[in-house]
């Protein structure tokens, strides 16, 4: 703001003069900033949704792309699990044929072979010698035990028959004389 030491009429009309003149330019340039920030708003928003327009068509073409993408990988698997596990199978099996060629190529490797398996053989039949054996003394233990608990058995039931016995033997033979007593006390009292 302009400030004068001295004032006069002159100056001061003068004064208001330029004054009007920059405030109608200022509400004028308002007027334009108002209207070209609107403008430039608009501008934006148009901007705005052009992009998100663009953009939502580019993710729907990359779904598409990564719909199809993933049925071709289903596709190329399941060809691909086939070739590999015949692959696999193809080299195994060359493999152990080159194994068996390399080991028997000369007659001092196939005599070594030979002496590996009669060594396994051997060691598998004494394996099985030895658990027939347990086997056998485990179960002939286990009748030993049985044979023993029933002659146990046995002869404490021979004990109690011979004992029943025995008590019968005296009960018949006492008989008699029990008859008589009986009677004998009948007749006492009669």
């Amino acid at each position: 703001m302009a400030t004068a030491t001295k004032t006069s009429a002159r100056t001061t009309k003068a004064g208001a003069k330029k004054a009007k003149k920059p405030a109608r330019k200022v509400a004028s340039a308002r007027r334009t900033t108002a209207t070209q920030a609107k403008s430039t708003r608009a501008k934006g928003a148009r901007t705005r949704a052009i992009h998100q327009s663009e953009s939502a068509a580019r993710q729907a073409e990359t779904a598409t792309r990564e719909t199809v993408g993933v049925f071709g990988d289903y596709a190329e698997r399941a060809l691909l699990i086939p070739v590999g596990v015949a692959l696999t199978a193809r080299d195994r099996v060359v493999s152990s044929v080159n194994d068996t060629i390399s080991t028997y190529s000369s007659s001092t490797k196939t005599q070594a072979q030979l002496r590996r398996f009669e060594r396994r053989g051997a060691t598998a039949r004494n394996r099985l010698e030895r658990e027939v054996r347990k086997a056998r003394v485990r179960v002939e233990r286990e009748l030993r035990t049985r044979r023993r608990e029933i002659e146990k058995t046995v002869s404490e039931l021979e004990e109690r028959r011979d004992s029943a016995a025995k008590n019968g033997s005296e009960l018949v033979d006492r008989v008699p004389e029990i008859a008589n007593r009986v009677q004998e006390r009948i007749l006492s009292l009669v």
